[in-house]
């Protein structure tokens, strides 16, 4: 447990990082808490390096450590690179072999996730009556991972990973199959996707589709019923064009910022040991949205 005396200097490395929402819900749930906290965004396509991104990683965690930072977020490309520089890697990353969050401890660097936390804690609240046993995912890249993982810890019996790269569906359906062998999770074709969606229980969507760069809908959302719950990782739009449409069809829905909340109410809590008010993060959340920060 933190005391209100120490300071905290953490930092999120990844490309494209300066528009995060993070450092703002970060230092709004310290400043609640009475807690000293900085939290500054290093985005390494400001760093003008030719060297590589691991190399620039790298040089970075270390620098950071003999700076006095506590900790780091990590994002975009680096989830999986860092790994190779850490000491200590907790069990849920490990089988995800992605980190999202990295504590500095005595000199030595250690890893979490709280992509999959953050979802799995969204989803219980968010959706508390929706039914888990046959669940549709379109998208396995970063996020899809962590949330496929989730959905699984979650209770999930029946997984279909749809990608438009049907072989990382299959990868990805065969790691997890592995790490829940009680439970079935099998790849399908994009074109499969009205078929599987039928029988489904609810969609869960994990694609760019619908941010303000990729406009439009992942799937018609004549496909929906509105006995189907629909979860989207996309928060900016908050409202996107799949959240309408599923609203509409009556299908209960779950907002992509639910997921960013859990994710940064859970490391806030890895680095501070203070668990900040989820409600509270959730309403600097929803503020920073409307301003368009």
């Amino acid at each position: 447990m933190s005391s209100p005396s120490e300071s905290f200097l953490v930092g999120l490395i990844g490309e494209g990082v300066t528009p995060s929402l993070s450092p703002p819900m970060h230092e709004q749930a310290a400043d609640r808490l009475g807690l000293r906290y900085l939290y500054r965004p290093v985005d390494l396509t400001m760093l003008g390096s030719g060297e590589g991104v691991d190399a620039r990683l790298k040089a970075l965690l270390h620098g950071g450590r003999d700076l006095g930072f506590n900790a780091f977020n990590i994002t975009h490309p680096c989830k999986q690179l860092v790994l190779r520089f850490l000491d200590e890697v907790s069990d849920d990353a490990a089988r995800l072999g992605a980190v999202n969050t990295v504590l500095i401890r005595e000199g030595k660097f250690v890893g979490h996730n709280t992509d999959f936390s953050g979802f799995a804690s969204a989803l219980a609240t968010g959706l508390p009556d929706a039914v888990l046993d046959r669940v549709v995912q379109l998208g396995v890249g970063g996020a899809g991972s962590a949330v496929a993982y989730a959905l699984l810890k979650a209770g999930t019996k029946h997984l279909i990973l749809i990608d438009v790269d049907y072989s990382r569906a299959a990868e990805r359906a065969d790691a997890l199959g592995r790490l829940f062998p009680d439970q079935t999770v099998a790849p399908a074709d994009a074109g499969d996707l009205p078929a599987v969606l039928a029988d489904a229980d609810g969609f869960m969507h994990a694609t760019p589709v619908g941010m303000h760069s990729h406009p439009g809908l992942p799937l018609d959302p004549e496909l929906l019923s509105p006995r189907q719950w629909v979860a989207d990782v996309v928060y900016r739009p908050l409202e996107t064009e799949l959240v309408r449409a599923a609203r509409a069809r009556g299908c209960a829905v779950l907002d992509g910022g639910q997921m960013a909340v859990g994710q940064a109410v859970d490391a806030f809590e890895l680095i501070t040991g203070i668990r900040p008010d989820p409600d509270l993060m959730r309403a600097d959340f929803l503020n920073l949205i409307e301003r368009g920060l």
